[in-house]
């Protein structure tokens, strides 16, 4: 009893994270019944997937950046000219597809890093530098394609937008035996990670999960992965993006968790004053940010003109709005501080799904529409009565990274002999400590 207690209590403290992820399954859960089982099917799960694969791939940097405190709202808009770029680079002036794709994530990087001096240097405020970048870029996808779409594409940039990793049973199994192994291997490897990190931090001393919690959360998160990996193996096995995008996951987490630059995302959205005392090189960092944004959303334009094997004047429209309601819904807070890329994924999830499961139903894009808005309403409204329940008060950067942006209180008759008013007055550098 005691340990349910303390499971509870943990829960409640923890509403935030664990809130979005009861949302996920509970969506899921209430799709697959209105859809007669049709969303859970082998090949409606790969669908799934590949659909919403480059709005993925943008949820990671979109949500990187609005946890620096900045927003992007171009990166539809550069998707849709890096897919433009690529069309005109292989079927025009017929560029190998080992040349062109590197070419492709190079120009989104000289986008991004447009856009992350003026915003860094030049101190003009994202939102309108971004809002400018994307009518650019929206005119510039217009003027390379000359209103006309380009096609085809070659087979090797097709296999990134809609191909499969090979069948080593060579179609004579009822499963793919390739995605079983990397599946069980994967679910393995998430096992073993997290033994580890609880163990680093009871050695420690550090805050940890209830044992009761922890096993229902990661017996849960190994039986998901090993569904998804059953139903994968139905149908044709694991798509070449997938591939992809799972290696961005654990890239870009490992690099906003464990990295110097990951923490200083962090104490820039968070407090940049502190971060500014503490020594971060704010202007640095916010640079930095957008150039991988850049590179992102070529990345996605490319997987996205892949699988529609055609670059279209109106590629990557509506691109910002489903990244940016992905990282809201999936935990980012709207004065920055606070996200994960793990949030962003379920909450692009969440989006495919409502999005797959109304097509599914046959409801118009209007009620779609209505429905995806009233539901990044109530996540940042959920986020913001988590808040104001918790105590709200103080600033993020003290909460997350425990800053100590002033010196404690004492009184004249402590302090040293000689110190100045001056001198007591001065601020206090802060340092930062690796995210909890």
């Amino acid at each position: 009893m005691s340990a349910l207690r303390e499971s509870l209590g943990f829960l409640t403290s923890r509403l935030r994270q664990v809130g979005i992820f009861v949302a996920l399954i509970l969506i899921v859960l209430l799709f697959q019944i209105l859809t007669n089982g049709i969303l859970l099917e082998p090949q409606n799960v790969t669908n799934l997937v590949v659909q919403n694969s480059y709005i993925l791939i943008l949820a990671i940097g979109m949500v990187m950046v609005i946890i620096a405190g900045h927003i992007d709202l171009s990166v539809g808009s550069i998707a849709g000219f890096i897919g433009a770029v690529a069309g005109v680079m292989m079927v025009h002036w017929g560029w190998a597809w080992w040349l062109a794709i590197p070419a492709c994530l190079l120009v989104g990087a000289l986008v991004g890093a447009w856009q992350g001096y003026w915003i860094a240097y030049v101190g003009i405020p994202a939102f309108i530098v971004t809002l400018a970048g994307m009518l650019i870029f929206r005119g510039l996808t217009l003027i390379t394609l000359k209103n006309q779409q380009i096609t085809p594409f070659p087979a090797e940039l097709r296999a990134l937008g809609g191909g499969f990793l090979p069948d080593i049973s060579g179609g004579t199994s009822v499963l793919e035996w390739l995605t079983v192994i990397l599946g069980v291997g994967a679910t393995v490897a998430l096992l073993i990670q997290a033994l580890k990190e609880r163990r680093i931090r009871k050695k420690f001393d550090l805050e940890n999960e209830p044992m009761a919690w922890f096993a229902t959360k990661t017996t849960f998160v190994a039986l998901l992965m090993l569904i998804i990996t059953f139903l994968l193996a139905s149908y044709r096995g694991t798509p070449i993006v997938l591939i992809v995008l799972a290696v961005l996951v654990i890239v870009y987490t490992a690099l906003m968790n464990n990295s110097v630059f990951g923490r200083h995302t962090y104490a820039i959205g968070g407090n940049l004053h502190a971060a500014e005392l503490s020594g971060v090189k704010t202007k640095a960092v916010t640079f930095r940010l957008f150039v991988n944004m850049g590179v992102l959303a070529a990345l996605a334009g490319l997987v996205f003109t892949a699988r529609l094997n055609s670059a279209q004047p109106a590629g990557g429209t509506g691109f910002e709005l489903d990244s940016i309601a992905a990282a809201f819904i999936g935990g980012a807070a709207v004065q920055g501080g606070i996200g994960t890329v793990a949030g962003a994924m379920i909450g692009g999830l969440i989006m495919g799904v409502l999005n797959n499961g109304m097509s599914i139903l046959g409801l118009g894009t209007d009620y779609q529409q209505l429905i995806k808005g009233l539901v990044l309403l109530l996540a940042v409204g959920f986020d913001i009565f988590n808040k104001n329940r918790s105590g709200g008060g103080g600033s993020t950067i003290g909460k997350r990274f425990k800053l100590r942006t002033s010196p404690p209180a004492t009184s004249e008759s402590q302090a040293p002999a000689g110190t100045t008013d001056q001198a007591k007055d001065r601020p206090v550098p802060v340092s930062a400590v690796k995210p909890e």
